[in-house]
């Protein structure tokens, strides 16, 4: 992964990203990937240059201390093999959630993105990470979707649509198109309960974000939620 910085351009009513490279790209890893070295697909965001957060240190430390009562590997292991993993993702680049870091928002987002996905792949059991969600909350609401796992509990779990967004009884799944609406991964215990309480006794309670979020297509296909969808 290599960050440089972009220029946003308008012309003509379009929008082009331009933006100057540090090195030399792999060209035949590019062509071997989509085709072509000249036109090709890519994935952006914009990089938040800020310092790192204190909450993101607290909540990196709070999920290797989930991960240290699944597993029993001790903490300090864990946050060395994080690291590392973050160094060889981003082709050497080093990073520290220190007082002192020079590392940035972005940087401290791609550790903790590392850590959520270790805890999805294997199933550890989320227990204080969620109360500490960062600013890409969305991003754990979406891995509890895709990987159909409780936001509260991490069991196996349904697609809730949250209010405002519910389909009602007896209406019928197929016939709706699924990205228009805000949707959570919940259990049928939880389901049944921020249904039962309401969203704002549910929030306070578990301390989980209860807005939802949108997914794509492609995504609620691959869960196997099925609908009718526009772009069909």
């Amino acid at each position: 992964m290599q960050q440089s910085r972009a220029q946003l351009i308008e012309q003509d009513g379009q929008y082009y990203l331009v933006t100057r490279l540090d090195e030399k790209p792999n060209l035949d890893r590019i062509e071997t990937v989509s085709g072509s070295h000249s036109q090709f697909y890519v994935d952006w965001e914009i990089a938040d240059t800020r310092k790192a957060r204190p909450r993101q240190r607290r909540l990196f430390f709070a999920l290797l201390s989930d991960i240290y009562t699944w597993s029993g590997m001790p903490t300090d292991f864990l946050k060395n093999l994080f690291y590392l993993q973050y160094e060889s993702y981003t082709f050497g680049k080093q990073i520290s959630l220190s007082d002192v870091t020079q590392s940035s928002v972005s940087d401290a987002n791609q550790l903790l993105a590392l850590v959520i996905d270790f805890m999805f792949e294997w199933h550890v059991p989320f227990k204080e990470g969620y109360k500490l969600l960062p600013r890409e909350q969305e991003y754990y609401l979406f891995e509890c979707c895709r990987h159909r796992i409780c936001t509260v509990c991490g069991k196996h779990a349904d697609i809730h649509h949250v209010v405002g967004s519910t389909i009602g009884a007896g209406g019928n799944r197929t016939k709706v198109d699924h990205t228009e609406r805000f949707v959570m991964a919940l259990c049928r215990k939880h389901h049944s309960e921020i249904e039962t309480i309401g969203q704002v006794a549910f929030s306070a309670k578990y301390h989980v974000p209860v807005d939802g979020i949108k997914l794509d297509k492609e995504t609620l296909k691959r869960i196997g939620l099925k609908g009718k969808y526009s772009s069909d």
